[in-house]
């Protein structure tokens, strides 16, 4: 068997083994990349009108989230400012284990809108194109070996495309739309799929670097010309031993005053609940809203609010910067609109290629039996009769 045979077989079967999961992945990857723009069109409590007066306190959004879920502390809730355009948000899973989001009015602490994210359309998707629908710990291994084999298969399905001679190469460049659906749907699987090769190798790369972190972390390390930066590896620790004085104020509200006084241009901010009296909590501040890759992060003691670590995103390794970027890259948000739309496009050909691949297979499976020579010579006379 020639090479490139032996790369035809191994590209079929990769395909068809994993064509049905890269179908499911890359639609929902498209439909997930306009998530924000179509809510915002659709979910008007998303939107407030600016006003004059300060932000209100993180513990006033808490205690107005939670009327109505008495068996939930406001310790055990996410906030976020998205702001000062955009509501803020406080997220908890309430006594029925069903994960909420209330959306407040972030200049008067007023509750717009109450959402069980179990059953949201955004959720579904994002919940498809992580898992399957199935448990975690399952799904991130189906959806992770499926998009590896993705990867191989943009690798030979460039073997399979390269010309031989160059009288091809224009032909593999275009569609020949006037000639038969065989022929059309072969062309757009070639084509559309050189096309879109190396946008679809970099969405796909760094969906798994968010399945599998030891991926991320090879990245991260070649970024950084092999050098190690281990004060970024370093996590905030509570020092059991020493006494704490209790802060005067919720521990959220100091929280947030200080990531304010520390991150000043920051758009957004996201403070994590309150564990036990052992554990940090956590809070990340976000130059620009719905954008992830500019952030710094910052560790409170959970008895006093003392700030235990701060991280900034002046001060981050090329490597580190580039992880934190992961997100906005898979998004294509990192460009802009631009970008998303480039992101998107990808995707529904990516989406395509499993579906027009499998209709390569089937009908070289099925073509038309080709008339006998005897049947071709007998052709005229009949003609002619």
């Amino acid at each position: 068997m020639k090479a490139k045979q032996l790369v035809g077989k191994v590209h079929l079967w990769l395909g068809l083994t994993s064509g049905l999961v890269v179908f499911i992945v890359s639609i929902t990857g498209a439909i997930f990349t306009f998530q924000d723009e179509i809510r915002d069109l659709t979910e008007p409590w998303r939107k407030v009108e600016v006003q004059a007066t300060a932000l209100v306190l993180p513990s006033r959004l808490q205690a107005a989230a939670l009327v109505g879920h008495p068996g939930v502390a406001a310790q055990e809730s996410w906030v976020t400012y998205f702001g000062p355009e955009r509501s803020a948000t406080v997220y908890f899973t309430n006594k029925a284990g069903t994960p909420t989001q209330v959306y407040l009015n972030p200049y008067t602490g007023q509750v717009l809108h109450e959402q069980d994210l179990s059953t949201h359309f955004f959720t579904i998707v994002q919940d498809l194109h992580m898992h399957l629908l199935l448990p975690p710990a399952i799904g991130e291994w189906v959806v992770g070996i499926s998009v590896v084999i993705f990867v191989v298969m943009l690798g030979t399905g460039v073997v399979l495309w390269w010309p031989k001679r160059k009288q091809e190469r224009k032909q593999r460049f275009t569609i020949k739309w006037n000639a038969r659906w065989r022929r059309i749907n072969y062309d757009l699987h070639n084509v559309m799929g050189f096309y879109a090769a190396s946008v679809a190798l970099i969405l796909a790369l760094t969906g798994l670097f968010m399945i599998f972190p030891w991926m991320l972390n090879s990245v991260e390390f070649v970024a950084n010309g092999g050098r190690e930066y281990p004060q970024e590896k370093e996590v905030a620790k509570v020092d059991p031993l020493q006494t704490a004085t209790a802060a005067s104020q919720p521990l959220a509200d100091i929280i947030y005053r200080t990531a304010r006084q520390l991150s000043p241009r920051a758009e957004m901010i996201l403070i994590a609940p309150r564990g036990t009296d052992k554990d940090p909590v956590g809070c990340w501040t976000y130059q620009q809203t719905l954008h992830y890759y500019y952030r710094d992060e910052f560790s409170f003691h959970p008895v006093s609010g003392k700030v235990l670590q701060a991280r900034f995103h002046n001060t981050k390794s090329t490597g580190r910067k580039l992880s934190d970027a992961n997100y906005d890259i898979h998004t294509g948000q990192i460009l802009g609109l631009g970008g998303k739309i480039v992101a998107f496009l990808v995707s529904l050909v990516s989406a395509s290629l499993p579906v027009t691949g499998f209709l390569v297979w089937w009908g070289r499976r099925n073509k038309p039996a080709k008339p006998s020579r005897a049947a071709r010579a007998a052709a005229p006379a009949k003609a002619y009769s």
